[in-house]
């Protein structure tokens, strides 16, 4: 039977860096373990050596400011890729509302360099939403929705998804200041929640951010 590849669970022995060549950096960081043995994290390279603490707070100076959430009410696994395409658009957080228990293998432990929060119910998400000045942004093709294509988003908003088939949750809707649709030209009335997250986000990415920032 053939073999899957290489994920971050199983890492091939030649990805990423080998131990660190001559004198140690005196910078605190970097980590000892990680320099002694090498580093085989799925990180860009001015991350090597580097402490994931000392990551998280790098990127706590060049997050965006949108956020981004998911309605759990079905133990999707597709909330670990929305988490993973966050980090990679350098959302400010992610917010999980509903049930706390997510699957994080999709998110490839990108959740260890992204900020996470839980909301109980969509109430305490709006509540939430409301004290720190975020326009909620729902994602869902429902009659009445601005298409993405089109729409000028808000710059600090919280870009709010549910599920693929279900969709947004009717109180989740009302929460929202906007609502947006991606086009589509196929068979089918949904596309799948990662994927939809990852098309929003870069709109946002498109219209807000700098793009001399990337890496």
């Amino acid at each position: 039977m053939e073999q899957a590849g290489p994920t971050e669970w199983t890492l091939r022995e030649e990805v990423g860096v080998g131990p660190w060549p001559g004198e140690w950096p005196a910078d605190d960081r970097y980590d000892p373990e990680l320099l002694e043995l090498g580093d085989r994290r799925n990180v860009v390279d001015a991350y090597r050596y580097w402490r994931r603490e000392a990551i998280v707070s790098d990127m706590d100076g060049r997050r965006h400011p949108f956020h981004v959430a998911i309605e759990n009410f079905q133990h999707d696994h597709n909330i670990g890729t929305v988490v993973r395409t966050a980090n990679a658009f350098a959302s400010a957080a992610v917010h999980i509302v509903g049930r706390r228990r997510w699957n994080r293998r999709g998110a490839m432990v990108t959740d260890r360099y992204q900020h996470l929060h839980h909301h109980a119910d969509i109430d305490a998400f709006t509540a939430f939403a409301a004290e720190t000045g975020l326009a909620v942004v729902a994602v869902d093709n429902t009659p009445g929705a601005q298409p993405i294509e089109t729409a000028a988003l808000p710059r600090d908003c919280v870009l709010l998804f549910g599920q693929e088939g279900p969709g947004l949750s009717a109180g989740a809707q009302e929460s929202a200041s906007m609502v947006v649709s991606i086009a589509q030209f196929g068979t089918t009335r949904s596309i799948n929640a990662g994927v939809a997250a990852g098309i929003v986000m870069h709109a946002w990415v498109r219209e807000h951010a700098d793009l001399a920032d990337s890496w």
